[in-house]
């Protein structure tokens, strides 16, 4: 360790000046520009999730990166993940529009969130050429037989030197990409995980980035600046970049992603009790990030916001782009052999008290997507109609227009009673059209993997809290002969006390929309992975082969009112 020794004298010179740094934390775009042409300037975004041209946008960003040339050659512009996806303009793309402005802006080194994964490995390996940036990522390794192609474009860390100083860059990404993402990406052809964040507990992860910290330092590094995807939300733990910094030591800053925080600058103790820079911008670049190391060794952070300057050929590329991406929702992307509805011919949204077809469509995406044992979709989610014919995108998107994300709990088959009990309670049976006249309930599920009756002539005996949330419902339930669906196709009795697993969204797992609260607190096994309407793509693109056929031109009897 003797080569860290010149390392340790220059952190108790930046402890000294700490005090100086915190007067800039924080400071404003005009502020926050480098005054001095030995200055690095290290800009940073996080989380842009395809805001393309939100806030500042990218426009902003490379008029921003340009100021600061202005003032001294040593700039560089980094992202801490989740750039690609979280928005129709990624969808529609499969990351590749966003990569392609991220080109353009000069990015030098990015970092993979938990969503870049979410078009696959093989697209992965072309959004990171596309993209041009080198890509770090110390703690992902390949454990496979074969080699894969993403993986040979990350490297751990980069050392980079800046007229006399040598910054060294290293990555991070978190182990929670696997749930947070599509976990069966990370397995090979027979469901074993050939991919692993060093995320068997926090001192694994801690150990792997202390070890590239030595690495940078006895690489020459002066400062060492960890771009990470970690975030600090502590349903992270133990993967937080707080946790990260209180258990390594030798880290100047740590620009960080994934909780969306805005943090212009904190000030985290390492395990030696020195003082780290820890920053981050928020989400869709309401915000840019500057670090700055000043020729005389000073570090500071800063968020800069509302900044009015664009560059005119990004405008331009963009606008350009957004011309290719209005065409391209109008492309056909499948064709549906029936219509899929959500209405009665007399107008009742049946998909708010009723199976139909659409409704097994959705669930069904939601089910094999994710893997699960059963799907619930809330109809109320269920927003449009899939006419027969073509479907575009934009068809789509109407049907999902919220984007939330998917979700899989672990539940036991009481709480999926109750979830089935509580949804049905507003649901009644006209005996003369066989549909329910009144009852709509943008809480009724539509579901996957499941069939069962409702029994309309018992009383509801649901009880709620004032706010509508679920508390509780007596012995005798509406809800009969509840069968779940098996590997090999055939049902059984879903059982009070086995656990299951439970594919929805964000919206009803972990919010407890419609009053649904039973899974709020249970264990997630996909935690905030695709879109829903990337669901609904993806399973008619992947999973039906791009057409909706004679299966589903009526409801398939999961769910008898009578």
């Amino acid at each position: 360790m003797g080569f860290r020794s010149m390392k340790k004298s220059r952190l108790r010179f930046v402890a000294v000046v700490l005090a100086i740094v915190l007067l800039f934390c924080g400071c404003s775009s005009a502020k926050n520009k480098p005054t001095n042409k030995n200055d690095i300037v290290i800009i940073y975004t996080n989380d842009v999730h395809c805001a393309v041209d939100n806030d500042i946008g990218y426009a902003g960003l490379v008029a921003y990166k340009q100021q600061c040339e202005q003032s001294t050659p040593y700039v560089a512009l980094v992202d801490c993940g989740d750039s690609v996806q979280g928005d129709v303009i990624g969808t529609v793309s499969k990351g590749e529009y966003p990569a392609e402005l991220m080109n353009r802006a000069g990015y030098d080194f990015a970092v993979l969130g938990n969503h870049e994964f979410e078009y696959g490995m093989e697209q992965l390996d072309r959004l990171m050429e596309i993209c041009g940036a080198q890509y770090l990522g110390c703690n992902i390794r390949y454990t496979g037989e074969d080699d894969t192609t993403f993986i040979s474009r990350l490297l751990p860390y980069k050392v980079v030197s800046y007229g006399r100083v040598k910054v060294g860059f290293i990555g991070v990404s978190t182990p929670e990409s696997i749930v947070k993402s599509v976990p069966a990406y990370f397995c090979d052809e027979n469901g074993n995980y050939v991919y692993d964040f060093c995320g068997a507990n926090g001192e694994e992860l801690y150990s792997c980035v202390q070890e590239n910290v030595d690495a940078c330092v006895k690489d020459g590094a002066d400062y060492v600046v960890v771009l990470a995807h970690l975030g600090t939300d502590e349903a992270s733990w133990p993967f937080t970049s707080t946790e990260l910094i209180e258990n390594t030591s030798g880290i100047d800053v740590v620009l960080d992603g994934h909780s969306h925080s805005e943090i212009s600058c904190d000030v985290v103790k390492n395990e030696n009790g020195e003082n780290v820079l820890l920053s981050s911008t928020g989400t869709g670049l309401c915000n840019i990030g500057c670090l700055t190391i000043s020729a005389k060794g000073h570090i500071q952070t800063g968020l800069v916001e509302n900044y009015p300057d664009r560059d005119s050929e990004m405008t331009d590329c963009i606008e350009n782009m957004q011309e290719k991406f209005e065409a391209e929702m109008a492309r056909s992307i499948a064709v549906s052999e029936v219509a899929l509805t959500t209405v009665s011919d007399s107008g009742i949204r049946l998909v708010r008290n009723r199976e139909t077809n659409i409704g097994d469509f959705c669930a069904d995406a939601y089910r094999t997507v994710s893997g699960a044992d059963i799907a619930l979709v809330n109809g109320g989610g269920i927003r449009a109609d899939i006419a027969a014919g073509e479907i575009t995108y934009g068809d789509i998107i109407s049907v999902h227009p919220y984007g939330n994300t998917l979700c899989v709990a672990k539940a036991t088959g009481q709480e999926i009673l109750d979830a089935l009990e509580m949804a049905s309670r507003s649901c009644l049976h006209d005996a003369d059209d066989g549909e329910s006249a009144v009852g709509e309930n943008g809480g009724f599920l539509q579901v996957s993997g499941l069939k069962y009756t409702i029994d309309t002539s018992v009383e509801p005996t649901v009880e709620t809290d004032e706010q509508g949330n679920f508390i509780s419902c007596g012995a005798n339930r509406r809800i009969k002969d509840v069968m779940v669906l098996g590997k090999d196709g055939s049902y059984t009795e879903l059982l009070p006390d086995k656990v299951y697993t439970v594919a929805s969204h964000n919206y009803l797992i972990k919010e407890g929309g419609d009053g649904l609260n039973m899974f709020k607190d249970n264990e997630l096994i996909i935690n905030e992975g695709m879109k829903d309407y990337e669901i609904l793509i993806t399973y008619l693109t992947d999973g039906l082969n791009g057409t909706v056929g004679d299966e589903y031109a009526q409801p398939q009897g999961r769910i008898e009112v009578k």
